[in-house]
Order: structure tokens, then C-alpha cells, then sequence
């Protein structure tokens, strides 16, 4: 019988508070939680003293470039694919991943083949089917073939609008997508989203209002992503979040004086601003390209997402005074809600043993993912296939 795992007292949050408890592990499954646990007798059982450190579920993010994003300036400004330590070493236990603005030199074999391999490293992925255009680039042809057959495809994402790279799809050609991604996921059992990449163009969330006023779409349905790039794209992305859909934020660097929100600023408004907590979500767009294009479309500047900026968000919105229970569903069970992602973003017994051990300033001392330490102490016990990393 392989070993046990048991955390002895956690200050837990799974996400809500639950106070001092220890937690059994086995088999990449949370076994029992409860005061005073003991290992089973003639079972080997690695026994971790926590000490009253807070105890988290994984973070969840549901936007990152797996297997590289960028392109937006050459062949050469092609973002690498990301190594495993990349996710888990920042916090991250369950990964979504996006090709982006490129579905002409990536394809989705590239992403699905990706999406699998982080699997077998100890990472739980799924993935998003398509990229910023029309026609759809998908695996098998088709989103309902894509989504019902292909076990890590979830939805269709990060399908672009109000932007200059994407397709301009009409009306008409938004709602049969859309249509594909609702029946999709009835068919499958899966989320069936259709998640947007917002630009800064001037009709913003047009399209999306549109559809839930003039058909019978469930507003659920629509996910739009990077909705804090612009303080009037956030108030328009307000205003469907209190009708239904569920938003994402995206923990990109925001300079001074720029007329966008960081995502703590984001996050601190949708939580004062009366919509039910539950529809919002946040992301790091991690291994994306973050370009800034002149007026004549030109790229004149790349910065490069990273998957840790989930916890730096965490962090931030911590030394605000927003208490974790309040800041952290937005990157773990509304993530897993939202996504349909049986056996994540919740430490209860049954679910996948996916956490993170934090001291007291918020920083990693240990992760686990599906039951396995992938950092200890602060280092990284574990490694992709061509990364290499020193414990």
C-alpha cells in the first residue's frame, strides 16, 4: 500500500476558514480532515508539523499559454512552451491552457500534446480549444467533436474580440460559436464556455451584450478575460457580471496613471460592488505575450505573463486587508465552479489533494498537487522532463 501524508496542524482555509486541523493524504486524494487525525497503523506515513501555517487549496488559473504564446513581432518573439516548475513552483496546481493570437505556426495537437505531458509531470491541465480567430482552429474539426471526444478540451477560448488581431467575427458568426460551446458542454458534461479575449476597441463587450438580451444563450456561457485592461471595459464587464456571466481579471502589470486596474484594484471593486462574488475569476495569462502596439498596430514593446503573479495578487490583496477567505475563491473554487472542474479549489475530504502551505508573510513553504510535494520547505522537489531544477 503506497504512504500517507499527514498535515498536523493547519490553520485552514478551504477556501472559507475552518481553524486549526490536521489533514490526511493518500493516493492524491484528501482522505479526512479533522482535530487530532492518526496515521492507520502499519502504514507508512510521512507526518508534516505545520505549526498553525495557513493551508490553501492549489490556485487554479484559467488563462496560461502552456505551450508558449507571442508571435505578435516575428518568428523570434515566439514565447517557450512552460516548464513544469513554472506552475507548481508558484502556486499553481491546475492549469488552463490557451494558444492565443498564433493558431497559424501553433496548432492544437501542439497544446492538447502539452496539456498531457504537464499531467503526467503531476500538474492537472485541461485546455481551451481554438485561438483569437475565424476560422476556428480545433483538433478534430469542429467545437462539439473538440469538446465531447477530447478529454482535456473544456470550451472554446481565448476567442478575440474588440481587438485589432482579431477575426472582426459578426454578430451572427459569434452566436453559432457561442451556440457550439452551450451544446458542446451539455453534450459532454463539461464547463462549454466560450472564453474572450477582450482588446481595448471601442465596442468592448457589444457582442456579448447583444447575445444575452436578443437570444436564449445562458449568460453563463460567455467568459471574457482581461476585462481590467481598460476602467471603462471593467464597468461594462460589471454590469454583465449582475446579468449572469462570469468575468475574469487578469493579473497583468499596470503602470502609474494608466487607465486600467491591476488586478488587486479589480478584484477589491467587483467584492464592493454588490454582484454576487461567485462570478468573478482571475488568471495570469502566464507565458502570454503582454505587447504594446502603436497606432498603426505596430508592436513596440513585450512584456511576458507569469503564473506567479496569482499569488503576488494574493499577496497584495492580503496587505490591503481583504481577508483570504474573500480573495482567494476568485483563483480556486469559483475557478473550479465556473470550469466544472470536479475535485478542485476545496480542501474537503474526497477531493484532489492539491494545496499550497503558506508562512506568514504569504510565501510558498510547501506545495502539493494530486497528493505529491512538488516544493518542500521552500524548494523545489520536483522537475519537468527538460527542466532542470537544483532541490
Amino acid at each position: 500500500m503506497a504512504g500517507l501524508t499527514l498535515l498536523r496542524d493547519a490553520e485552514l482555509f478551504d477556501p472559507t476558514p475552518r481553524g486549526r486541523c490536521d489533514l490526511l493524504v493518500g493516493g492524491g486524494t484528501i482522505l479526512a480532515i479533522g482535530a487530532g487525525l492518526e496515521a492507520p497503523r502499519n502504514v507508512p506515513t510521512d507526518v508534516v508539523e505545520l505549526g498553525g501555517a495557513r493551508v490553501i487549496p492549489g490556485l487554479i488559473d484559467g488563462h496560461v499559454h502552456l505551450a508558449g504564446g507571442g508571435g505578435e513581432s516575428g518568428p523570434a518573439s515566439r514565447v517557450p512552451r512552460l516548464q513544469l516548475q513554472a506552475l507548481v513552483g508558484t502556486g499553481v496546481t491546475t492549469a488552463i491552457g490557451v494558444l492565443g493570437t498564433d493558431g497559424t505556426t501553433r496548432s492544437m495537437a501542439e497544446l492538447v500534446a502539452t496539456t498531457l505531458g504537464l499531467r503526467d509531470e503531476g500538474l492537472s491541465a485541461w485546455c481551451w480549444t481554438g485561438s483569437y480567430e475565424l476560422p476556428l482552429r480545433t483538433l478534430t474539426g469542429a467545437v462539439r467533436t473538440d469538446v465531447a471526444f477530447v478529454d482535456p478540451i473544456i470550451g472554446v477560448g481565448e476567442f478575440a474580440i474588440s481587438d485589432h488581431r482579431s477575426s472582426q467575427p459578426t454578430f451572427d458568426e459569434f452566436l453559432r460559436l457561442a451556440s457550439d460551446c452551450h451544446v458542446s458542454g451539455l453534450l459532454s458534461g463539461k464547463a462549454g464556455l466560450l472564453h474572450l479575449h477582450l482588446g481595448d476597441g471601442r465596442r468592448g463587450l457589444e457582442l456579448v451584450r447583444r447575445a444575452i438580451t436578443e437570444t436564449e444563450l445562458p449568460a453563463r456561457v460567455f467568459h471574457p478575460t482581461h476585462v481590467n485592461r481598460k476602467t471603462r471595459l471593467f464597468a461594462e464587464a460589471l454590469e454583465l457580471a449582475a446579468r449572469g456571466c462570469t468575468i475574469d481579471v487578469t493579473a497583468f502589470p499596470v503602470d502609474e496613471g494608466e487607465d486600467a486596474y491591476s488586478a488587486p484594484e479589480a478584484i477589491t471593486r467587483f467584492l464592493q460592488s454588490g454582484v454576487p462574488a461567485s462570478r468573478l475569476t482571475c488568471s495570469s495569462d502566464g507565458g502570454g505575450c503582454l505587447p504594446t502596439f502603436d497606432a498603426d498596430g505596430r508592436l513596440i514593446a513585450m512584456d511576458i505573463g507569469r503564473p506567479s503573479s496569482l499569488l503576488e495578487t494574493l499577496r497584495a490583496l492580503h496587505s490591503r486587508g481583504t481577508p483570504l477567505e474573500h480573495a482567494l475563491p476568485c483563483m480556486t473554487s469559483n475557478v473550479a465552479a465556473h470550469l466544472r472542474l470536479a475535485r478542485k479549489g476545496q480542501l474537503v475530504a474526497g477531493h484532489d489533494a492539491d494545496l499550497c502551505v503558506l508562512d506568514p508573510s504569504l510565501h510558498l513553504r510547501h506545495v502539493m498537487a494530486r497528493g505529491r510535494f512538488h516544493v518542500r520547505d521552500g524548494k523545489p522537489t520536483s522537475s519537468g522532463t527538460f527542466e532542470r531544477v537544483t532541490p
